[in-house]
């Protein structure tokens, strides 16, 4: 078991923590989607590309090395289809189509994953999908689909016929989703769906760690500044103890994190409990920083121009992206026979 980066994988992080730093601070986290960042992202950092073969013109890198970079757009709440052009990636190394795959890891394409099966009849597909992470901004729809030869994977270009997107009004405004309807729309079949829930469970959990981490070092920040009564408020015995709280929760998630980042590499047959662990957990632990985080600024963190509540939207929203924590809790309990 690895629960320590080794020094490629921290070089990464300082290299993605370096870039969002200078081209996607915080500030500019409520503007939304900034299409020349991202494409700045993947042609000098070559993120989208990190866990395509290297075979298609991507890094070869593993799902731990996936996780350092989630980690580091979630604590910039980066806005755009990154973490849906990972799960896309991810699908795709179950089902490889090489032009795709290419254009993916390249940032040619940006692509978005459906979990829930299409029906497919010959070369098209039906179906409605509630809700699509960054269906808007994304170039392609990677999707199951069901038809005559099982449940197979698809790719569908939202631009083309047959395709109707709406923008959604969600609540994390950092990223958006849509509400995609598919009527016969053209669809090119990649090959057998695989089975990637796991693999999305612990991406997402990457991107909660860092949300969590961000929103602690922030409020540390401020509890070391802010002065009522005559003391900094980090001072009071009540604010470290909801601090150390925080602390102890972060550091359980980042353990978690890097188990499940290992065993999607390394030891398949840990991965389903331990993906569910990092939902079950880390989920809910990055919600709960979050919203003291939030708490510990007082008034002022309740106000639109700070940033606290974009930290507590993302936070809840990642919450319930792939099923609230009580479904993970249900599945780990089942994969432990408790």
């Amino acid at each position: 078991m690895k629960l320590v980066l080794d020094e490629e994988q921290r070089q990464l992080r300082e290299a993605v923590r370096a870039f969002l730093g200078a081209a996607s601070p915080l500030s500019k986290a409520r503007q939304g989607y900034d299409p020349q960042v991202y494409a700045r992202l993947n042609g000098e950092l070559g993120l989208a590309g990190l866990i395509v073969a290297e075979e298609y013109g991507g890094a070869g890198a593993g799902l731990a090395e996936l996780a350092v970079a989630l980690e580091e757009t979630g604590a910039a709440l980066l806005p755009g289809p990154f973490l849906a052009t990972a799960f896309a990636a991810i699908a795709l190394t179950g089902a490889p189509d090489k032009e795709l795959l290419a254009a993916v890891a390249e940032g040619r394409t940006t692509a978005t994953l459906a979990q829930a099966p299409l029906d497919l009849d010959g070369g098209a597909v039906r179906g409605t999908l509630a809700q699509v992470l960054s269906g808007m901004e994304a170039d392609v729809l990677v999707a199951p689909a069901r038809g005559g030869d099982g449940e197979l994977l698809v790719a569908v270009e939202l631009a083309g016929p047959g395709v109707t997107r709406t923008a959604l009004e969600t609540l994390d405004v950092t990223r958006g989703q849509a509400r995609v309807v598919l009527e016969g729309a053209p669809a090119r079949v990649l090959g057998p769906a695989p089975e990637v829930g796991d693999r999305l469970c612990v991406a997402l959990a990457a991107e909660q760690l860092g949300v969590m981490r961000a929103a602690l070092d922030a409020i540390v920040a401020y509890a070391k500044i802010r002065v009522t009564f005559g003391r900094y408020i980090g001072s009071y015995q009540g604010v470290k103890h909801k601090l150390a709280d925080m602390h102890c929760k972060l550091e359980q998630a980042e353990s978690i994190v890097r188990y499940a980042a290992w065993a999607a590499d390394e030891s398949p047959e840990e991965l389903p409990g331990a993906a569910a662990l990092a939902q079950a957990y880390v989920g809910r632990a990055c919600f709960e920083v979050a919203r003291d985080h939030l708490l510990l600024y007082g008034g002022i963190g309740f106000t639109w121009e700070h940033d606290a509540h974009l930290f507590y939207k993302r936070a809840k929203a990642d919450e319930v992206l792939l099923g609230p924590p009580r479904v993970h809790r249900a599945r780990l309990a089942q994969l432990l026979e408790l």
